[in-house]
């Protein structure tokens, strides 16, 4: 969204460059916005990840320890 490779950090969005220190304040807090719902959106994904992969190890857990109990008869 933003490239701060030079000194003047430059805003990307739908394909077009903006220099972020001539935008008005209104679009700088629009901006800083969005940056911290992507921060949030990614810090969640990665929280997602986080109980998938401990889901994971409960069922593998769980189908280890039931294979020592007899299951109940079909109907």
């Amino acid at each position: 969204m933003t490239d701060s490779a030079s000194n003047n950090p430059v805003l990307t969005f739908e394909g077009k460059r903006y220099d972020l220190n001539t935008l008005p304040d209104e679009l700088k807090e629009l901006v800083r916005g969005m940056q911290v719902a992507d921060a949030q959106l990614r810090m969640h994904e990665d929280t997602l990840k986080v109980l998938a992969v401990g889901r994971q190890s409960l069922a593998s857990q769980l189908n280890e320890r039931l294979k020592s109990v007899t299951p109940m008869p079909e109907a």
